[in-house]
Order: structure tokens, then C-alpha cells, then sequence
């Protein structure tokens, strides 16, 4: 017995839609198959009130044909379900179905006088069932062949109800290739979403291979130089303090660069579209009750997201955790050769300077290495952080 599987993560707005779209279409083909038989349905009972005006052939033919459409339903929604399973008939399920379609075959084709009438809700309701590929195909040409015999036959009937021979013909050589036709389509649909739903997971396997191959590649290169420096100290040591030290001191270093790789390559399929990041402040700000002001240069995509992305980030933070919770002036512009990244809020009396804590030096630390420029200051009543990077700087 297979384990059960997770529980499906809460779909994107493209899967609802997509979902949605699926829906849709299902209930298009179920309406398009209904309306097949019940257009037959119509035809037969003109045919039979045209030839017994006792009212007898509206209540078994029209009333007795919809109760056989309605029951149709069940097999429709059925064969949805059973297109995911795979194709196969569930002979239990089709019991009531079958008996209501020879019970109003039986009824309607001895009071009109037709084979064709009397055999065909039976053969709709296995051109409804879900064969394997192959033996559908038969199953249709088996069924058009029969009803357009029956057709044949019954031509003499045709013709005394004032109706042409050929209508009836047709409409036996349209009714199954019609109703599979709509199923074929409902099919294809599915294939599609099956292979849309494949495409999408193999993109996130090949993306987690991805990662999880740099990540083997980043630490296995930085743990191995650890392990021969940490390796080569330990003989230097006894007879070579100095330089054994020394090693130490590299080692260390490697294990910073070991974590300095990896938080750049973590930050790297992390990154964020800074005009979402722009986005996400603005709504986090709001949501804590700030009026916010919110000024976003048009290509704000454009702008280094690894350097401008965390410092929008932690002045976010400082916004929310030392600021009066006023309001607030969020900034982005873009000047000749830089982009210009401006936070300001009302600075808390309390507070020297409007900041606190130490997650602003990280953020100038930062945005020094990127070769840019980092200021805060108090104006007046409110604390101002003004940050520029150069336009050419790594995204």
C-alpha cells in the first residue's frame, strides 16, 4: 500500500485560475453532451405527438426522455472522476442508468414504433462510459453503424410521421460521434493540465537540484581547504607555534568565507524584484497603522536588489521598532549614474538619534562594500536614512 500524499500546498492565483478555467470547460462539455440528447429527445416527441394525439407520447416520450437525460448525469460526472483514475467501467455505478435507459428505450420505441428510438438511450449510455483508447473507437463505430440501421429500418415509420428518412439517419450518425467528441475534448484538457502541473514540478526538482548542487559544491571546496589547514596546524604546532598559528588564522578565515558563501548564495535565490520589496514595506508599514508616502522610480526592477533589498528590509524594522508610528517616506529615484534609496519617519523623543540597536551599521558596513554611500541623520522631527548605489552594481 502506497503512503499517503502531503497535503497540497495553498495553490498560486495562476493555479486557481487555471483550476477555475479547468471547471469551466468541464461543465461546458456536461452542457454540450445534454443538450445532445435533449435535442433528441425534442425531435422524437414531435415525431411521436404527430402520430398519437392522446397526449400518452408527451408523457412518455418527452417526460420519460428527460427523467433518461437526467439520469445521463451521474455517468458524466462519473467519467470526470474516472478520467483521473484511468479508463475502466464500473459496472456497480451503472445499474440505475442502464435501467432507466431500458425502461424509456423500451417505453417510448413500442409506443412511436422505432428501433432506432428504443435502442438508442441504451447505446448512449455506453458511448458515456470510459473505454480503454482502442475499444472506444469501436465502440463508436459499432454504435453509429446500429443506429443508422435502426434508422434504416424504421424509414417507413419516417416517412408516414411526414418526416424525411435521411433525418433520422443523421441524427443516429451524429449522436455518438458528437457525445465523444465533447469527452475527447474534456480529455485533451486534462492531458494538458497533467502536463502543466509536470512541467511545473520538474522545474522546482530541477531548481532544488540546483541549489543543492551549489550548496555540495560551495561547502565541499570550503571544508575541505579547512580540513588540510586545521590538518597542517596540528603538525606545525609541536615544532612550529608560529606557523601553526598561522594556519589556525586561515582556517578561521576559510570558515568565514565558508559563511560568507553561503548567505551571498542563499541571498541570491532568495532575491525579491525591489519594486516588490518597495511593495512589501509600504504594505507592512500600513498594516502597523503609519501613513506612508511612497515614492517609486517607474523601473525600480532595474535597481540592485542584493544591495538595496536588505537595506529596505532592516530601515523597515528600524521604522517599526524606534519610530513614533506616524508616519513614514519611503523614496526610490534614480540619478545619473546611482539609485537613490530615502526612508524617513517621526523620530521617538526618547531616542538620541531615532535609531537603535546596531542593525544600521550592518546595513552602512554593506552598502560600503558595494561601493556606495550610507547616511542617517535627525531633521527636525524626523529621522532620515539615505542610501546610494552605483547603477552598475551586481543585482
Amino acid at each position: 500500500m502506497s503512503s499517503p500524499s502531503p497535503a497540497p500546498s495553498d495553490p498560486g492565483p495562476g493555479a486557481r485560475q487555471l483550476a477555475r478555467g479547468i471547471t469551466a470547460t468541464w461543465w461546458y462539455t456536461v452542457t454540450a453532451v445534454l443538450f445532445i440528447e435533449l435535442m433528441l429527445v425534442g425531435a422524437w416527441t414531435g415525431i411521436a405527438v404527430a402520430l398519437d394525439l392522446s397526449g400518452m407520447a408527451l408523457v412518455v416520450v418527452g417526460v420519460g426522455g428527460i427523467a433518461w437525460t437526467a439520469s445521463t448525469l451521474p455517468l458524466l460526472i462519473d467519467y470526470r472522476h474516472r478520467v483521473d483514475a484511468g479508463p475502466g467501467v464500473a459496472w456497480p455505478r451503472l445499474l440505475v442508468p442502464v435501467l432507466v435507459a431500458l425502461g424509456y428505450g423500451a417505453g417510448a420505441g413500442a409506443l412511436v414504433g422505432s428501433w432506432q428510438l428504443a435502442a438508442m438511450p441504451v447505446v448512449q449510455v455506453l458511448v458515456l462510459l470510459s473505454w480503454p483508447r482502442g475499444i472506444r473507437v469501436r465502440v463508436v463505430v459499432v454504435a453509429t453503424v446500429v443506429l443508422v440501421a435502426l434508422a434504416l429500418v424504421d424509414s417507413a415509420m419516417a416517412f408516414a410521421a411526414g418526416v424525411p428518412w435521411w433525418v433520422p439517419v443523421i441524427y443516429g450518425a451524429m449522436l455518438p460521434g458528437m457525445t465523444v467528441s465533447s469527452l475527447w475534448w474534456w480529455d485533451v484538457l486534462v492531458t494538458l493540465d497533467r502536463a502543466r502541473a509536470s512541467e511545473a514540478r520538474l522545474a522546482a526538482t530541477q531548481e532544488r537540484l540546483r541549489v543543492a548542487t551549489d550548496v555540495h559544491d560551495l561547502q565541499g571546496h570550503h571544508l575541505q581547504v579547512i580540513a588540510l589547514q586545521l590538518e597542517l596546524a596540528e603538525r606545525l604546532l609541536p615544532t612550529d607555534p608560529g606557523a601553526g598559528m598561522e594556519q589556525l588564522r586561515a582556517a578561521r578565515a576559510s570558515v568565514d568565507d565558508a559563511r560568507q558563501g553561503t548567505r551571498d548564495l542563499a541571498t541570491r535565490f532568495r532575491s525579491v524584484p525591489l519594486g516588490d520589496e518597495l511593495a512589501n514595506a509600504r504594505d507592512l508599514l500600513e498594516a502597523a497603522g503609519l501613513t506612508v508616502d511612497a515614492r517609486i522610480h517607474p523601473d525600480a526592477d532595474a535597481a540592485p536588489a542584493a544591495d538595496l533589498g536588505p537595506v529596505i528590509r532592516e530601515t523597515t524594522t528600524n521604522v517599526l521598532r524606534h519610530g513614533r508610528g506616524g508616519h513614514a517616506r519611503l523614496v526610490l529615484d534614480r540619478t545619473a549614474d546611482a539609485w537613490r534609496y530615502e526612508v524617513a519617519n517621526d523620530a521617538d523623543p526618547a531616542s538620541e538619534d531615532g535609531a537603535g540597536g546596531s542593525g544600521l551599521d550592518g546595513v552602512r558596513r554593506r552598502i560600503g562594500e558595494a561601493g556606495g554611500t550610507f547616511e542617517q541623520r535627525r531633521v527636525a522631527d524626523e529621522f532620515l536614512v539615505t542610501v546610494t548605489v552605483p547603477a552598475e552594481a551586481a543585482r
